[in-house]
């Protein structure tokens, strides 16, 4: 396999490193959960009075916050790695109220993306808690229905309109195949704490206010959060490698982006677009990525990707091993004309 010019980033001592991060701060997780969850609160009691006003004041405050949902996912997501507090007890309650918030069950959510951190970057190791994505070759060698039901899975219409609605709203209500007891009980906890939640704000709201508040936060927050998670780990120069070739550190650094957003936008994704760090030592709270950035020179190396850039990786679909990144189903046309050339050969 030929090599990209890319050069690939210095690891050396990276577990010395990141170790000074890793230490959570019961102050700081106290405060970001403060204002986090009470101005969220807060903007469904002021959406209960300004409904009795205007709709055109309830949209956008509902907008808004799907915005501190998003926050609010992030704090979730710290907590399955066990690094918004030093307490597992204090991870797993947090974890368990932000995940019914977010719609998202924790103990399920945390097997699943358990996996994602162990094998991000790992072509043999795809399907669970990961973007599907086919090498050209594995496309060009599916059958016609494959080939179909891919293209409607990464068409941006489905993957960032429709998909993130039904995993929040369908997907994360049904049991994996991989879940024990344990996780389908919690999971059963959760989905009766959800319609519980919902059922207390519709008497409150009324049926219908509540399904149209909600649905606009939870399309606000779905649909960035899909978004951010897509941009992580589909862009262009991103790191995959086969089983043997593969290597934690260089798939944390080289395979997660460094996703460089405006401060308004860092802050409402949790610090989340350091991405790169977070991959190489998920025990690292979100409210110490940016300080570990700053200090360390190893995380510098990492090309930002902004904002604007990050828009090209919609028209990413397909990994090509020979050139070694991420491309469009134009390189298609070009291998079929290969293989249909040598299929002709006497």
């Amino acid at each position: 396999m030929p090599e990209s010019g890319k050069t690939p980033p210095e690891t050396t001592g990276w577990k010395d490193i990141v170790r000074k991060y890793q230490l959570p701060s019961k102050r700081k997780s106290a405060w970001q959960l403060g204002n986090t969850l009470i101005p969220y609160a807060l903007l469904w009691v002021a959406m209960f009075f300004a409904m009795r006003v205007s709709w055109w004041l309830v949209a956008p405050m509902a907008v808004l916050a799907g915005a501190f949902l998003i926050r609010t996912f992030v704090i979730f997501h710290d907590c399955t790695h066990g690094s918004f507090f030093k307490s597992k007890r204090a991870n797993e309650i947090t974890g368990f109220v932000t995940g019914l918030l977010t719609m998202t069950p924790f103990h399920q959510w945390r097997m699943e993306h358990t996996v994602h951190h162990s094998a991000a970057g790992d072509l043999d190791r795809r399907g669970i808690g990961d973007v599907w994505t086919l090498t050209v070759q594995e496309y060009l060698e599916s059958s016609r229905w494959r080939r179909v039901s891919y293209r409607i899975f990464r068409n941006p219409i489905v993957l960032f309109g429709i998909a993130p609605l039904l995993l929040f709203l369908v997907v994360n209500r049904i049991p994996v195949k991989e879940a024990n007891r344990s996780v389908r009980n919690w999971l059963m906890v959760t989905n009766l704490s959800v319609l519980a939640m919902a059922v207390g704000l519709s008497l409150a709201f009324g049926v219908v206010n509540y399904l149209l508040i909600q649905l606009i936060i939870i399309t606000v927050a779905s649909v960035a959060g899909v978004w951010l998670f897509y941009v992580q780990h589909q862009y262009e120069d991103v790191y995959w490698e086969r089983k043997p070739e593969w290597d934690f550190a260089q798939a944390a650094l080289a395979g997660s982006s460094f996703y460089k957003l405006p401060k308004v936008l860092q802050w409402f994704s949790g610090n989340i677009g350091f991405h790169h760090i977070h991959h190489l030592s998920p025990r690292i709270p979100n409210y110490q990525l940016a300080r570990a950035h700053e200090s360390e020179p190893m995380f510098q190396q990492v090309e930002p990707l902004t904002l604007r850039k990050s828009f090209k990786s919609i028209n990413f679909r397909l990994w090509d091993e020979d050139n070694r990144q991420l491309t469009g189903y134009r390189a298609l046309k070009g291998r079929r004309r290969t293989r249909g050339a040598r299929a002709a050969r006497p």
